[in-house]
């Protein structure tokens, strides 16, 4: 039996279900407590990117030592270009050991790297903390993630997949405002934050269960099975343009709203939050459309998201602005959980942490390498809008690229 890569059909319900989905102590089903649980805690990625956004130019001061205008930066894109590098080791350790001690420890550790800098006196070591923060949160969100897809298949799969994208969303624009509302009187304040992860672990330790016992005692037991890599190259090849893509909006429409003449921190606030709701609206509704499959809703998510891209360069006037930053924030709602459920949809239990670890990792170095793409191409194209406009182009272009490619059939995972 064979199938396409990028599959319109669904993969094939998990063999037996009592063993992934159900606890073995009480024989209950995976419920909202444990989904709401893992959604949280898949936000405290989110947490590490933006908490310290405001607060970046006082570090900065705080620290007057030679190149802290290259290392200040750092303290904040250190964890996902970490997260970037190690989810694939986090997936196969999750395989290998199983997800609930891997989360729950990872958790308790997040909590004590994360507030470190309320006592490190150098700005390495502050670096050197937000590093290992990134290696908690590439475990924290490669558990989460495969946990969701080991707990709930079809619909409730694709509704949580979806969830994960708008809790993220909300967080982050929550997280944004906390941010500079703790920083204003000490730029250390923000990372007390950190130690939210505690009852979060508290609760993973009660309410999250370690699926299919007998199988993970197989696989400490034997050598795992081998990732299907022709099935995929092509969902992980294009996360990787996903990601950048995703991470466009994100950092680039303050400086585009700057770029035309806009000052006020007010405007550029709101306009965040308006394309917020856009992408909260996406992650929303692609519950309802994942029946289409990825062979419709990747190439919808990048074809939405490249409209408002080129939009987003090519416009002048605010209104016309936050206009096209809703529509890619909604392509963006669609993308995320549109790739993870390509490239996870076939994958067995076996295989789902290190193929949650891979897709974590190609999805995060995209974003990392976004603004370093957008300042070259700003520099060699003479303008932010026209770097933009381009980018938009390259979303297009992938979302043609997946529409009309012809995958070579592979053997299906079982």
């Amino acid at each position: 039996m064979s199938e396409n890569v990028l599959s319109t059909e669904r993969p094939a319900e998990e063999p037996l279900a009592g063993e992934i989905a159900v606890d073995p102590a009480t024989g209950r089903p995976a419920g909202r407590a444990q989904a709401l649980v893992l959604l949280l805690s898949s936000c405290l990625a989110v947490l590490g990117a933006v908490l310290l956004a405001p607060v970046l130019p006082r570090i900065q001061d705080a620290f007057a030592t030679p190149g802290v205008e290259a290392l200040a930066p750092v303290v904040l894109t250190a964890p996902a270009l970490v997260i970037g590098l190690t989810a694939m080791i986090a997936g196969r350790i999750v395989d290998r050991v199983g997800r609930k001690r891997l989360l729950v420890g990872a958790l308790v550790v997040y909590a004590f790297v994360g507030t470190a800098p309320l006592w490190l006196p150098s700005l390495e070591l502050i670096v050197a903390s937000r590093v290992l923060l990134g290696l908690t949160e590439a475990a924290i969100m490669t558990c989460c993630t495969t946990l969701l897809a080991d707990y709930f298949h079809g619909s409730q799969r694709e509704r949580y997949f979806g969830l994960q994208v708008v809790f993220t969303t909300v967080a982050a624009t929550v997280f944004f405002g906390v941010g500079g509302a703790l920083g204003a009187a000490d730029w250390r304040t923000p990372f007390w934050l950190y130690a939210v992860s505690l009852p979060l672990a508290v609760a993973a330790a009660k309410l999250i269960w370690q699926p299919a016992p007998r199988v993970q005692a197989a696989a400490r037991a034997q050598k795992l099975p081998a990732l299907p890599w022709r099935r995929l190259a092509a969902p992980i090849g294009v996360s990787l343009v996903g990601g950048l893509v995703f991470y466009v909006l994100i950092v680039q429409l303050s400086f585009k709203l700057d770029d035309i003449g806009v000052e006020s921190t007010a405007v550029i606030g709101a306009a965040s939050a308006i394309a917020s709701v856009g992408t909260a609206v996406g992650g929303i509704l692609f519950g309802r459309l994942a029946r289409r499959g990825p062979a419709v809703l990747v190439p919808l998510a990048f074809a939405v998201s490249g409209v408002g891209i080129v939009g987003l360069g090519l416009s002048s006037a605010v209104p016309a602005v936050i206009a096209f930053a809703v529509i890619t924030g909604f392509g963006n709602g669609l993308i995320l959980p549109s790739l993870l459920t390509w490239a996870l949809g076939s994958l067995s239990f076996e295989q789902r942490g290190r193929g949650t670890g891979v897709w974590t990792s190609a999805f995060f170095i995209g974003q990392f390498f976004c603004p370093l793409v957008v300042l070259a191409l700003t520099g060699a194209l003479g303008g932010l809008g026209t770097a933009l406009a381009l980018l938009g182009a390259v979303s297009l272009a992938a979302a043609a690229g997946v529409r009309f490619a012809r995958p070579t059939p592979v053997a299906a995972a079982h």
